[in-house]
């Protein structure tokens, strides 16, 4: 199963006040685990940078300049979520904003249940407490110590181990065993047992056979 972890950064709240994407990044997933293939591309908003926007991503209007605007990346990104589902924090945001892009340059938008939400799912899961991604990566252990700023593609990645927490973890068999006990083949011979005699007893076989003799008419005698 393929899916696709997704992000963006973007020089504000709002696509309608005109604010617009400055960064797209996009991880797959196969069977929930990273196979290392990645989409990611600065984008040039063809706008100034709000100091607010600035102090979260850390990207100014300077350094985007260099940059393709998004029509320039929008077939390569397309191509690179076919159509597949997207795993997206605070999906909301960012398909409105993806929207905003595609609609512009006449594309078709994204459908809006082709999101899988992991805010909702975290919020879900523990009502009331901090569900960022920072939070979300603290209570599962997740190493974010290279989230200085907000990045994309850091937050995909760091997003890829949160969402395998969130529905169910990393465990990858049933976990049978009993403790102690391992497979031969894993360096550690299996416990043996005796085998558990099935033969009936002799007061077994009477028992039966006195059974059979007060059934009337069975079936083995038509």
């Amino acid at each position: 199963m393929r899916e696709i972890v997704l992000d963006t950064e973007t020089t504000g709240l709002d696509p309608e006040q005109g604010h617009r994407i400055v960064e797209v990044a996009a991880l797959e997933l196969v069977n929930h685990l990273p196979t290392g293939k990645t989409f990611h591309s600065y984008v040039n908003p063809e706008r100034d940078m709000p100091e607010e926007a600035f102090r979260v991503h850390g990207l100014s209007a300077e350094f985007l300049a260099d940059y393709p605007p998004f029509r320039e990346v929008i077939d390569p990104f397309l191509e690179f979520l076919a159509d597949s589902p997207l795993v997206i924090h605070n999906a909301t945001f960012d398909v409105r904003f993806l929207n905003a892009e595609l609609a512009r340059h006449g594309r078709e938008v994204l459908a809006p249940g082709r999101a899988i939400d992991t805010l909702l799912m975290a919020q879900r899961r523990f009502p009331g407490a901090p569900n960022n991604l920072d939070a979300l990566c603290r209570r599962f252990g997740v190493d974010n110590s290279a989230r200085t700023l907000h990045g994309a593609l850091v937050d995909c990645a760091l997003l890829a181990e949160v969402y395998l927490h969130l529905i169910g973890g990393r465990q990858t068999a049933l976990g049978l065993d009993r403790p102690g006990v391992r497979s031969a083949g894993r360096g550690i011979v299996r416990e043996v047992r005796p085998p558990r005699p099935h033969a009936p007893s002799p007061e077994e076989l009477a028992a039966h056979a006195a059974f059979v003799a007060k059934l009337e008419n069975p079936v083995w005698n038509s």
